[in-house]
């Protein structure tokens, strides 16, 4: 009669059957491990499609609302129509702004603040003018076309009020614009000034000593390379650079006397030093008339509260191609 095989024993079909069974469960563990990691691998790239998409509608998302701001922009001057079109006898404030660097082909350039100028004066229903400045200066050249063109525009629309109101900041050539309006009013936080001029560079000389570089520079002309940044500081050429720094200085301070007339305080010796000041404070030096702000000037002063901005963008596609790089 057969019987079960007693504990312990070790016969070589237990043992078979024993090392059968360890084998199938560690293959069943490594295929769990396999399926485990394969789940997770799979996950991962789900995850990683998941961002690419998301990724890919924010671009599109703001691709579409930056190219909406801009279309937005450039048809100002249409929606400015309809609006005088739509009050053709009612009078209100206009206003020109001067916002961020005064350079050329930019909006804040002298030919386009000059024509939102002239169509703000020209304007029947204009009661009067603010050019609004908040700018750290720029161009002396883009700066003082718009300052000549400001004097014209006084003389020929003397009765039209014009003013400057100050915002965060104007200084350099915003100030050098600023000082063409008969009056000027600023916040008394407003930081204002830094009547001088600036040449900026840098020296690579010892750099390139360094590195063991050397500049080949040829040119056809003593001074050609005329404060060559990888050149030892000629002494004749900083003189000459001075000299035109300081006449165009010159041409900055003539300006600013020539607009603000007696209500300079002359005994401060640093007013004409390249220092800015707090918007109180320049009334006391005479480079500002009060304290106030464009809808004050244009409720308290002009006596129209209503205001109709005449900045010029420019044509949206120009702006939209410079943004994109491609000019």
């Amino acid at each position: 009669m057969a019987t079960l095989p007693e504990e312990g024993d070790s016969s070589p079909k237990s043992s078979i059957e024993q090392l059968g069974l360890a084998w199938l469960e560690r293959a069943e563990q490594s295929r769990a491990e396999e399926r485990a990691a394969l789940q997770a691998i799979l996950g991962e790239q789900l995850n990683e499609q998941k961002r690419q998409r998301r990724h890919k509608n924010l671009f599109r998302l703001f691709l579409a609302l930056y190219l909406l701001a801009l279309l937005w922009a450039g048809t100002a001057d249409q929606w400015r129509s309809v609006e005088l079109k739509s009050m053709p006898h009612k009078k209100f404030t206009a206003v020109v702004d001067i916002r961020g660097p005064i350079m050329a082909a930019t909006n804040t350039s002298a030919d386009n603040i000059i024509k939102g100028l002239y169509k703000a004066f020209e304007d029947p229903n204009s009661a009067g003018v603010i050019v609004r400045i908040n700018s750290p200066g720029g161009s002396p050249v883009q700066s003082g076309q718009i300052y000549e063109e400001m004097t014209r525009l006084r003389a020929r629309f003397p009765n039209k009020p014009f003013y400057a109101a100050l915002e965060d900041l104007c200084a350099s050539g915003g100030y050098y614009v600023a000082a063409a309006a008969p009056l000027i009013y600023a916040d008394r936080a407003s930081l204002v000034g830094s009547i001088g001029v600036i040449l900026q560079g840098f020296g690579f000389q010892e750099t390139l000593n360094k590195l063991g570089i050397e500049s080949r520079l040829l040119t056809s002309g003593k001074n050609k390379a005329f404060l060559n940044p990888f050149a030892a500081v000629d002494s004749s050429e900083k003189s000459h650079a001075q000299s035109l720094l300081d006449k165009i200085h010159k041409q900055f301070i003539e300006a600013v006397r020539k607009g603000r007339g007696d209500r300079l305080k002359d005994s401060q010796a640093e007013l004409f030093e390249g220092l800015i000041w707090t918007g109180e404070e320049a009334v006391q030096l005479g480079l500002v008339d009060g304290i106030g702000s464009t809808e004050w000037i244009a409720r308290e002063l002009i006596k129209q509260e209503k205001i109709v901005n005449f900045t010029q963008k420019g044509d949206w596609l120009t702006r939209i191609s410079r943004e994109m790089g491609m000019q």
